[in-house]
């Protein structure tokens, strides 16, 4: 099966050559639900989201702005490229969870996704690192692209 990017064809791990592929504009949007107890998010509320280590939607923001930088020194096989804008929006949803939303855009030869998710992904952890001293049933239910266009193919999540 060499249906894999990331492997040659003796099935060993490889970075994808890009070298002959165009710079185009990447942009990708990722998301992650954090699902917290009542009592987290009653103190969170009551706290305007600031804890004793901090503001803890404004810590999580910067985190996942922080990853999403190096991502390409995270993800083995994932090019290191220049990120050119990155912004994370947290909001509490009708359902009392807590959405995380990563947007990623580059100039490159290849994609801006797992910049986006890896950003999710570390704000989401980050909120669980500041919120578990008041309980550990925190749960990071779900992290998924929601949309990515430039390159090869764009993609949209109904």
């Amino acid at each position: 099966m060499t249906d894999f990017s990331h492997l040659n064809k003796k099935m060993e791990p490889q970075i994808v050559n890009i070298s002959a592929k165009q710079v185009t504009h990447r942009r990708a949007v990722a998301q992650a639900t954090v699902e917290v107890p009542e009592n987290i998010l009653q103190k969170l509320k009551e706290g305007d989201f600031k804890t004793p280590k901090g503001s803890v939607f404004q810590t999580a923001i910067i985190a996942g702005i922080m990853a999403a930088k190096k991502t390409g020194e995270l993800i083995p096989l994932c090019h290191p490229i220049g990120l050119e804008n990155c912004e994370v929006h947290i909001e509490v949803n009708d359902k009392n969870e807590i959405e995380i939303y990563c947007t990623a855009e580059v100039e490159a030869k290849t994609g801006i996704e797992m910049e986006a998710l890896t950003g999710a992904s570390v704000a989401a952890l980050t909120i669980y690192d500041m919120c578990k001293a008041l309980s550990h049933d925190i749960i990071i239910r779900e992290i998924k692209l929601i949309e990515k266009s430039g390159g090869k193919n764009d993609f949209r999540r109904e």
